[in-house]
């Protein structure tokens, strides 16, 4: 058989990588600009909301006869209006997204199968086919997902974060010190979670190259196996390959799903001790109900950055078998 890239399970230089991928985006720098100044106008404008609807509330009023009508109207409408803006804002980003990836994709394939063009032929000698085929399509497709999906999402839940907690000093600056407890400890597990998960992704990637590289093996030598009755020790060592892929998936998969449920647990604690504190606040009169109310919409934005932090780390273990082949 044909031996694994050696450089496999060695461990990659992460700054490189990403050094590479700010290189594919600085080619695009006017897309990316306008995708970031939609990213931060669009979220702050939906970020918007949640104070306007607790302006609303206060303007209800707690006794009878005491509501607005006119200043929840008021309030309301401009909800309206600052969720639709931050929806088309969206919308475009999500359509500039997509165009910038796809140039970036692009790029990448055809810089890789120029390299590969370049490559001496005991670089081929040395790695299975299926494994070449699948950094040039699977992992630069992951690439690609994360760029138009996973990138934007980051961003905007970064921007969430921050706007979240300047909005929190704002309305009641008690109330932060339940986030500076909270949000540290989901930092600290997802930092510690994607420690754990990625060797398992990577692990995922390499064995779908060596399933792809021997089914690759498997057709173009199927006269030869034909001609000396090997078919049934064939299909014995791809069963073996294709149940070491399948745990490969099934681990992978398994424990990074667990980390979105996890971080929304301590997110929903964040969001009961904010309850609790808010509402003896209320009684002694320190916040009112509708800060109290928009200080209970915040955290609900919080478990997406964990979700596409976790993916993101995936697209670079793509990013970094796909470099192997450039330091050939």
């Amino acid at each position: 058989m044909i031996p694994n890239d050696p450089n496999q399970h060695k461990p990659r230089d992460r700054k490189k990588v990403i050094l590479r991928l700010g290189k594919y985006l600085l080619q695009h720098k006017w897309m990316v600009l306008a995708a970031v100044s939609l990213t931060i106008t669009g979220n702050l404008l939906a970020l918007l909301g949640p104070m306007l609807s607790g302006y609303a509330i206060d303007a209800i009023g707690v006794g009878p006869g005491q509501t607005n009508f006119d200043l929840v109207l008021f309030y309301c409408g401009l909800m309206l209006v600052f969720y639709v803006l931050s929806s088309g804002l969206s919308y475009l980003l999500s359509v500039l997204m997509v165009k910038i990836s796809q140039k970036i994709v692009y790029q990448m394939r055809k810089d890789l199968v120029d390299k590969l063009l370049e490559l001496p032929v005991r670089f081929f000698d040395s790695h299975q086919t299926g494994d070449i085929i699948s950094r040039l399509s699977y992992d630069i497709d992951t690439v690609n997902s994360s760029l138009s999906n996973d990138l934007l999402q980051i961003a905007a839940s970064a921007i969430t974060v921050i706007g979240s907690f300047i909005m929190m000093l704002r309305i009641s600056p008690p109330l932060i010190l339940v986030f500076v407890v909270t949000v540290p400890i989901s930092v600290l597990f997802i930092i510690y979670r994607t420690k754990k998960v990625r060797p398992l992704f990577r692990k995922r990637s390499a064995k779908l190259g060596e399933l792809n590289g021997f089914v690759e093996e498997i057709i173009s030598g199927q006269k030869t196996t034909k001609a000396y009755h090997q078919e049934q020790t064939m299909v014995g060592r791809f069963d073996q390959r294709n149940n070491e892929a399948v745990e490969a998936y099934y681990m992978a998969d398994y424990y990074g799903s667990t980390v979105g449920p996890s971080v929304s647990f301590i997110n929903n604690l964040s969001l009961t001790l904010i309850s609790i504190f808010g509402s003896l606040l209320y009684l002694v009169g320190s916040v009112s109900l509708g800060n109290l109310s928009s200080l209970c919409c915040i955290p609900a934005s919080f478990p997406v950055l964990s979700t596409r932090w976790q993916t993101s780390s995936v697209s670079c273990n793509r990013q970094q078998r796909r470099q192997n082949v450039f330091s050939v």
